[in-house]
């Protein structure tokens, strides 16, 4: 980490408390100044602003260590500003929680429940905000300046490298400077680079390259304080699971192919029960009309039934029918034979049209904000699939699958998942595959709450739905 970085990081904790003290503030006078008017002040004697101050003060420092303790000031980890207010929020609630139950314990009554609600209110908006200012500042002395800029040079012959290397000069905000790309680990390169003080990073997206010549490198990297990353091909991430048990005094290690196991297991099944049902009694009237249009628009039946895998076992797949479900050639299913030159995903077993002549005017409707998808709430509550997981797909398409495929079958498919809320069906397969291989590999319940809040925030702003 460069000291840039070290500096900005180290400057989100003082400005979160001040932020912390602002939002005290704003909400005593929100509630005396402007309030008031609605609702007489009465605890104005009890609790004056001197007071109260030192109280905001006081709640301020446990509000920062909450956040700490949740992450937000942890060095190495970049966030997205959708994450970084996912664990404002989560650890503001924390905080509050902290005060109401010290209120509750000294059994006596707090002057004023708005005082509690709209602090823990505004510390969300305004720390939220400093945080974004904070980060605006980073960029423009990143990109402006060339503040804590790393320079890196890529080593890779596959497409890996040409992504991180086109990604490395479309954002340069993100603070790396492409030095050089070279398609192999040559020592002398990176000796000549370190010798004129010109990177301060490699990184290495093929670690297929010959034994000797990457532990060259790696040493090398080390002895001349040079960070060294590279991308594991799937082969390699094989242990990132593991637990141990003892036979008869011998230790036997068992590699696990998903974190998804046990009591996690048990959790991820009780969370998919009940949101399902909350979903199926939310959603009941769009429901309704949903089914009404679409017998309106076209003869057919309101659910299509799909053919779909999940962890090696078919099940019908439920959906709302957004394509013809009769025609004088067979159906929208049969159809898709003589489209398979129209194919837009030509890098794997998945098919994809975007002017599909199969969607009827409905279903381009409830296609585009995934209101046909909604119907899954029964199939996830019927224990076919998940909520959140690998896609599922049809069994002709699995019968495409390469080996390292096969993993995305290890746990049960899901109606939304770490690859959908990455690029949906614009990002090629491959990559989709290794999305939900990190998702499989790296399971929690956390990574489900952020995918299902991802998923709602991009129903409205997706663009690839067809």
């Amino acid at each position: 980490m460069k000291k840039s970085e070290l500096y900005f990081n180290v400057l989100r904790l003082p400005v979160d408390f001040v932020m912390l003290i602002l939002a005290g503030v704003s909400t005593y006078f929100l509630r005396t100044e402007i309030l008031f008017v609605f609702r007489p002040v009465l605890f104005e004697f009890n609790l004056p602003f001197a007071k109260y101050l030192y109280l905001v003060l006081f709640v301020s420092l446990l509000f920062t260590g909450s956040y700490a303790v949740s992450g937000l000031y942890s060095l190495k980890s970049r966030r997205g500003f959708f994450d970084e207010l996912i664990k404002i929020v989560v650890a503001s609630s924390a905080g509050t929680m902290l005060v109401i139950i010290y209120i509750f314990l000294r059994q006596e009554l707090f002057d004023s429940r708005f005082l509690v609600l709209g602090s823990w209110f505004f510390a969300i908006i305004f720390v939220f905000v400093g945080r974004i200012l904070v980060s605006r500042i980073q960029k423009f002395y990143v990109v402006k300046r060339n503040f804590g800029i790393h320079n890196v040079m890529v080593i890779g012959n596959d497409e890996l490298a040409t992504s991180i290397v086109a990604q490395i000069k479309n954002e340069p905000h993100n603070g790396y400077r492409l030095f050089k790309h070279v398609l192999s680990p040559e020592p002398d390169e990176i000796k000549k680079a370190k010798t004129l003080n010109l990177i301060d990073e490699v990184i290495l997206t093929n670690p297929d390259y010959p034994e000797k010549k990457i532990l060259e490198l790696v040493n090398f990297c080390h002895e001349n304080h040079i960070v060294f990353k590279y991308i594991p091909n799937i082969y390699k991430t094989l242990t990132v699971n593991f637990d141990i048990d003892v036979i008869g005094g011998l230790p036997l290690i068992e590699l696990k192919r998903t974190r998804l196991d046990g009591w996690g297991k048990v959790a991820k099944r009780t969370f998919d029960i009940f949101s399902s049902i909350f979903g199926l009694v939310l959603f009941s009237p769009l429901f309704a009309v949903t089914a009404i249009v679409i017998k309106l628009d076209t003869p057919g039946p309101v659910f299509a039934r799909l053919k779909r895998v999940s962890k090696n076992k078919e099940f019908v797949l439920y959906k709302f029918r957004g394509m013809i479900a009769h025609d004088p050639d067979g159906g929208a299913e049969s159809l898709k034979v003589s489209l398979a030159a129209f194919n837009e995903r030509k890098d794997g077993p998945l098919f994809k049209m975007k002017n599909d002549p199969r969607i009827t005017r409905v279903g381009k409707v409830i296609r585009k904000y995934r209101i046909d998808e909604l119907a899954q709430f029964i199939n996830i509550l019927r224990g076919d699939m998940s909520l959140v997981g690998p896609r599922p797909h049809q069994p002709d398409e699995i019968e495409k699958y390469e080996k390292h495929h096969r993993k995305l079958l290890a746990i049960k498919a899901g109606a939304t998942g770490l690859a959908q809320v990455s690029g949906s069906s614009d990002i090629p397969f491959e990559q989709e595959a290794a999305l939900d291989t990190y998702y499989i590999e790296n399971w929690s319940l956390w990574i489900d709450l952020k995918i299902i809040l991802k998923t709602i925030f991009k129903v409205f702003t997706d663009k690839s739905a067809v």
